[in-house]
């Protein structure tokens, strides 16, 4: 007769409460305030595991040379799932702050030299965004990866996060299959592998900026009526500088200089699909790519929301001294809310015109309903 497993069996529970001993032989070295700081930290860990697994789902999903339609609902599914995940992740910092910094002295020594930044699946979490390595934030001279990387040679723990932060590194990010995705995307009925899309594409973004330059100067005239002639210098040195960085954005001029006129030519694209997306988001082969790209952006949000908490709880408790692991603690946690993975969805919203305003839609058969259902009587 095949055993019928229980509640404990089915969730390990037996394993998964031993582990809350710390570095000493059993649970009577842990004091209870101490056990109270791994298992806050065990949860973290665990939901960064949860998020991992989404984000990998997310990124199957989408490598692939043609999208389904229903794989972008059930993506968005997942990433909203982490969405709520970092959202919990965040507040659970109201429960790590019932810890005084007087309870946190009593066993701080014991964590010397370890440190939150050995976190190897965070690390994970922020490759499979999509971080860019050369804009990690380095504490002192070293390099959070690095440092994983050294201690590899000397434990098998190390040795273990490490294998897991390569394995990612070799893997694509979800901001590289959603730009593969979005440089797809159909704009103004014009397909990317079209002989004469980059025509197209050219006039769309013409003619975006050409009605936003109208509305700008629509609103110049308007405040200088409320706010006086005497302002019209300044107001039109700021929209015409908001308008070179408009068509810079677009156009891909902003990139840098020893980028390839084909690399060029591709960021292009999937800026003006972005903008095409997120201008007719009501049409119906639209509304869930729009939602996807909300999920997005509202992933790294909750992301930056839970930096800022960890800097904030960290200050809270141990206020500016130095971390656990030699790093500048608080200051070395407030420059890591500087990282930014989608930042073309963040900065697309800087020109987006209101729904009036927007260039006539070609071809508007292309974005509607895949099927039309009949009934016969």
């Amino acid at each position: 007769m095949a055993k019928t497993p229980a509640y404990w069996d089915y969730l390990k529970l037996n394993s998964l409460l031993s582990l809350q001993d710390g570095l000493g032989p059993d649970e009577d070295d842990v004091i209870a305030d101490e056990l109270h700081f791994i298992v806050v930290h065990q949860v973290y860990e665990l939901w960064f595991k949860l998020i991992i697994r989404s984000l990998r789902l997310a990124v199957r999903e989408f490598d692939t040379p043609k999208v389904a339609e229903e794989a972008v609902p059930y993506v968005v599914h997942h990433l909203r799932r982490v969405n709520v995940t970092l959202q919990l992740a965040v507040e659970q910092f109201r429960l790590m702050e019932t810890l005084t910094p007087q309870d946190f002295m009593r066993f701080r020594t014991k964590l010397t030299p370890s440190s939150g930044f050995q976190s190897h699946q965070m690390r994970v979490m922020e490759i499979l965004m999509g971080l860019e390595e050369s804009k990690r934030i380095r504490y002192g001279n070293v390099d959070p990866l690095d440092h994983i990387r050294e201690r590899a040679h000397t434990s098998d723990a190390a040795k273990l996060a490490w294998a897991e932060i390569n394995k990612a590194r070799g893997e694509k990010s979800l901001l590289q299959v959603l730009n593969e995705w979005l440089y797809r995307t159909p704009i103004q009925g014009s397909r990317w592998d079209s002989d004469t899309d980059d025509e197209a594409v050219t006039a769309f973004l013409n003619d975006y900026l050409e009605r936003a330059n109208a509305r700008n100067d629509d609103m110049l005239s308007q405040l200088v009526a409320a706010l006086g002639e005497e302002r019209r210098a300044g107001l039109e040195a700021r929209f015409e500088g908001s308008a070179a960085q408009s068509r810079a954005f677009l156009f891909a001029q902003d990139l840098k200089e020893d980028t390839t006129d084909e690399e060029r030519k591709r960021v292009r694209r999937v800026r003006a699909a972005l903008l095409f997306i997120e201008s007719y988001r009501t049409l119906p082969l639209l509304a869930w790519p729009r939602t996807l790209l909300d999920v997005v952006v509202e992933m790294e949000e909750q992301l930056l929301l839970w930096r800022n908490r960890h800097a904030r709880a960290v200050e809270r408790i141990i206020g500016r001294r130095v971390g656990t692991g030699g790093s500048s603690g608080v200051d070395y946690l407030d420059k890591t809310r500087s990282y930014r993975v989608f930042t073309d969805l963040w900065a697309i919203r800087a020109v987006l015109l209101p729904q009036e305003a927007l260039p006539p839609l070609e071809d508007p058969d292309m974005y509607g309903f895949a099927r039309v259902w009949s009934v016969d009587p």
